[in-house]
């Protein structure tokens, strides 16, 4: 061979070997960066090819794969009572992508998890269709129907909670939407999108987890819990030492209660509950003082910015630099506090629970598409909010409010229900018409438990028709029963 032929051949040898070197750095190294690159379609069209896995609640699936045989789509997304389980599932859509479940556990519904890898490849050598994997979720659908349905057509929030496990058997966010409507790649499901998103009412926004609120007088058992940890007061019959009218400290601001009538002055903590007063409780937070208050907040979920669901909630807030007029706000769930219907749910729980607040989860198991398991949820405790001795004083002070107070209409028949109202102010010099919320747990002769919150922000266009007891409790109490199985 002369020198001109070998050097091309060796040219020619290098590029070869050059490209064999590319195409195994693509294939071998770079194949997960490519493979999961936003930009690339395929993976928008892969996730359609075949039908979806499930998202189950109460051992029924809620969503479904329809086949459409479609250019590029063989599959589209639906869903039963759409508008009723958004708020947990999210939406799975060709042109608008995922939410929540759905995009939490798209690997599991897809099919695409590494632990789907013997299932994936027993069907492919079967001849078998792949199939995604299911995902069961805790939820209770009795209790789900009774959340969405006492809301109705109101703005608002329900969450339910299993206290002794955590579980989330209720999660529940009006308005809603459904998520059926735009799962296609069409010219509807673009308009339907575009009308969800300049809805002003906000249909799309999670509220039960995603929307915080001033919790009003339900904060009110976390500054008691407050004042029994740290020797203010020892019991629930101990008189407050508490003046009528009382000033706001370091001003000549006087804090009110909701009537002149009520029998506030050096009321017992009991009956300072019972009635619900601003003065005893505002007071009793100015005397702890803002860091004991926020410890004990903490204690409970408040300031946590990782609570997981594992659909995220937004932070909960108990303000850390209030002054101590502020504080004295601060401690009746006014002025800087602030807290998600999932945060006041588990304030209920760990009260109902002997203190001890269980970690929030939605996700129970997920299985194949052959219902083989590859998971199982492990309950695990979050925290102990209070000595189990606080607890069960706490305990009597919400099954008072329920007995005596202002709590009555969340009585049930043959169980033990403990609750708290709440009416909140907010806006521009309290302008806003007032947020109803109810917090409360039920505990059944069979040893059943729930744990409710409750919040609604248009419960009326009168400011003195909204409160609590009246508007949110009966929602609280119809998921109560549908959790007893009453």
């Amino acid at each position: 061979m002369n020198k001109p032929i070998r050097r091309v051949s060796i040219f020619c040898l290098v590029l070869i070997l050059a490209l064999m070197v590319r195409v195994n750095w693509v294939q071998g190294v770079q194949a997960e960066a490519w493979a999961s690159n936003v930009h690339n379609d395929r993976n928008k069209y892969d996730r359609y090819a075949y039908p979806r896995g499930n998202i189950i609640a109460g051992d029924k699936p809620v969503t479904n794969s329809d086949f459409v045989n479609g250019l590029r789509y063989k599959y589209k997304r639906s869903w039963t009572d759409g508008a009723m389980y958004a708020p947990v599932t999210g939406y799975s859509s060709q042109s608008f992508g995922t939410s929540q479940l759905e995009q939490l556990e798209d690997g599991v519904l897809a099919g695409t998890d590494s632990r789907l890898f013997f299932r994936n490849t027993l069907d492919m050598l079967t001849g078998e269709q792949k199939k995604g994997g299911d995902v069961v979720t805790t939820i209770d659908p009795k209790a789900q129907k009774a959340a969405f349905e006492g809301l109705g057509n109101r703005k608002g929030a329900a969450v339910a909670l299993d206290p002794r496990t955590g579980a989330i058997l209720a999660l529940v966010s009006t308005p809603s939407y459904d998520p059926s409507t735009f799962s296609g790649g069409g010219k509807e499901d673009s308009k339907a999108w575009t009308d969800l998103n300049a809805d002003p009412n906000k249909p799309m926004l999670n509220r039960a987890l995603r929307e915080t609120y001033p919790p009003g007088s339900t904060f009110k058992l976390v500054t008691a819990a407050a004042a029994f940890e740290n020797g203010l007061y020892q019991n629930v019959d101990d008189t407050t030492q508490t003046p009528n009218p009382f000033v706001l400290p370091g001003t000549s601001t006087q804090l009110k209660n909701a009537s002149d009538k009520e029998d506030c002055e050096n009321a017992t903590v009991k009956h300072g509950m019972d009635l619900s007063c601003n003065t005893v409780f505002g007071k009793m937070g100015a005397d702890l003082g803002k860091d004991k208050l926020r410890a004990q907040a903490e204690k409970f979920g408040f300031n946590n910015g990782k609570l997981d669901t594992p659909i995220r909630a937004v932070t909960s807030v108990f303000p850390a630099n209030s002054a101590p007029d502020g504080t004295a706000m601060d401690a009746i769930g006014q002025h800087d506090t602030r807290a998600t219907p999932l945060q006041m749910a588990m304030v209920a729980a760990a009260i109902c629970n002997n203190g001890s607040l269980m970690q929030p989860y939605l996700v129970a198991q997920e299985r194949s598409a052959n219902l083989d398991v590859i998971s199982n949820h492990t309950e695990h405790q979050m925290s102990q909010a209070v000595k189990p001795e606080t607890a069960q004083k706490l305990q009597q002070l919400m099954e008072s409010v329920v007995q005596n107070g202002t709590g009555t209409k969340a009585k049930i028949n043959g169980a033990t229900v403990g609750g708290k109202t709440g009416t909140a102010q907010h806006g521009q010099d309290n302008s806003g018409l007032p947020f109803a919320w109810f917090m409360s747990y039920a505990k059944g002769a069979d040893g059943k438990q729930v744990a409710v919150a409750v919040v609604v922000e248009d419960g009326s266009t009168e400011r003195n028709e909204i409160s609590g007891g009246a508007i949110a409790a009966p929602i609280a109490k119809a998921v109560m029963e549908a959790a007893l199985g009453k």
